[in-house]
């Protein structure tokens, strides 16, 4: 098979996480360039459903579904249906499901696709191609709302004052463009006080809100548990605190563990009686030094991974997460 564009973060962990082996059945749930799919049917006569919700990546799968010859799939889809896939395919259980949380370097470098505020475009950060932008965030929710998405999603202390000065900020006109944003956040806070830009975390909190990240990753994870044969094997490497927090305390809820319960913003069921999962690892794990140190992104990623147990899947009707403002309420104004 031919190289991947690029290298995805923690390959060596993820594959040795995953263990492909011949004859089984995969997801990659988040395929982007093909990096994770390419890897695992290369190291095992499998196969492999790849899905993306963002349209741009098509062109990388159907090269590699060329490649492949007839072992791996594609569909355009959120992972959070992947059951839906499957069936769809003609399968029931799948024998390892692996994913990367968060936006992908791909989407950051295109301008147009508006989640860098580093490149001036419009202010989209949509993942899919449809559904509401961070513009219409920024432009139609309310200032209590908009602070609450800053504060849950960005972990921005100063939610507040940055929600009054966007407030203020599109009376005069609306707030299009990345630039535009960056700069009012730039001011609400008072400039740059350290290596991190001051409209950073503003920027994460929208992007999550708006392809409700942690909505789709609370729903994939809930999937896979009755999705997983026994000894299949869940591999999630996340980026943000957030998302490692929640699958954490998922992976910990099911695998019977003290401490499973989430924060209050993303309560977790607790476990019943048969753990459904085991913890491959009882702790993180990370990028080694010499990947962090040559990319950035590695360097907050963080390894979690399990283990199917033959337990009944949880089906107590519990929210494994609650969203701080549904995305339906931004819907609902336009």
């Amino acid at each position: 098979m031919t190289g991947s564009p690029h290298i995805p973060v923690m390959l060596d962990e993820v594959l040795h996480a995953l263990e492909p082996r011949d004859g089984a059945l995969y997801i990659d749930g988040t395929f982007g360039a093909g990096g994770y799919s390419r890897a695992i049917l290369s190291a095992a006569d499998c196969r492999l459903i790849g899905i993306d919700r963002d349209p741009s990546v098509r062109p990388a799968a159907e090269h590699l579904k060329q490649a492949a010859g007839g072992r791996f799939a594609f569909v355009e889809a959120p992972f959070s249906a992947m059951e839906e896939v499957v069936r769809t395919s003609g399968g029931s259980h799948v024998d390892g499901i692996v994913l990367d949380i968060g936006v992908s370097s791909m989407q950051i470098d295109q301008a147009e696709r508006g989640f860098s505020f580093q490149k001036a475009g419009p202010l989209d950060m949509r993942m899919a191609g449809s559904g509401p932008t961070a513009a219409d965030a920024v432009n139609l929710l309310s200032e209590q709302e908009l602070a609450d998405i800053f504060y849950v999603y960005g972990e921005e202390r100063r939610s507040r004052r940055v929600a009054k000065f966007i407030l203020t900020a599109r009376e005069e006109a609306p707030i299009e463009t990345t630039d535009r944003l960056a700069e009012i956040v730039s001011r609400a806070t008072g400039g740059k006080h350290s290596k991190i830009h001051p409209a950073t975390r503003v920027f994460q909190a929208l992007r999550i809100f708006v392809n409700d990240e942690l909505g789709e990753l609370a729903r994939a994870l809930e999937a896979s548990e009755r999705l997983l044969a026994p000894l299949g094997r869940l591999v999630v490497v996340t980026f943000h605190s957030l998302e490692d927090r929640m699958v954490k305390s998922f992976l910990r809820a099911r695998a019977g563990l003290a401490g499973g319960g989430g924060s209050r913003h993303a309560p977790v069921a607790e476990a019943g009686p048969e753990p459904s999962f085991r913890l491959l690892y009882r702790k993180a794990v990370e990028a080694g030094a010499a990947e962090a140190g040559a990319n950035p992104r590695a360097r907050s990623a963080k390894l979690r991974a399990a283990i199917r147990t033959d337990a009944p899947a949880v089906t107590d009707g519990s929210e494994l997460y609650r969203s701080v403002v549904p995305l339906a309420r931004l819907e609902a104004a336009l």
